[in-house]
């Protein structure tokens, strides 16, 4: 059973960071896209940021958090990465990372993954 965990939330002052990891069991290069996503009380899922699994193409960002996230992948460790800087409390969130093995272009969209981990809370105050 493929399986996503989530890990590294947790509460923050605005202007910290925190560091999110996603262990992804099973077979990583069976994804074609990994992503990072959240959700906030009320609020649409959003997706943060992607990557190709196998591939050189540069991520891509929500606008809300270009130049403070950065989204990063290891390989032999199966993991995938969310480094949040400069985090202020909008970014307050359950985040998930997500993956889909569909020979797609990867998008941002919650529709385009089919495998989700349960989601780790941050939680960021002024």
């Amino acid at each position: 059973q493929v399986q996503l965990v989530e890990s590294g939330g947790g509460s923050v002052q605005t202007g910290g960071s925190l560091r999110l990891s996603c262990v992804v069991s099973g077979y990583y290069y069976r994804y074609q896209c990994v992503a990072w996503f959240r959700q906030a009380p009320g609020k649409e899922r959003e997706g943060v940021a992607y990557l190709y699994t196998g591939s050189s193409v540069s991520p891509a960002y929500a606008d809300s958090v270009k130049g403070r996230f950065t989204i990063s992948q290891d390989r032999s460790k199966n993991s995938l990465y969310l480094q949040m800087d400069s985090l202020n409390p909008e970014d307050t969130a359950m985040y998930y990372c997500a993956a889909d093995s569909r020979v797609e272009r990867c998008v941002r969209s919650s529709s385009r993954y089919a495998t989700w981990g349960q989601g780790t809370q941050v939680t960021v105050s002024s």
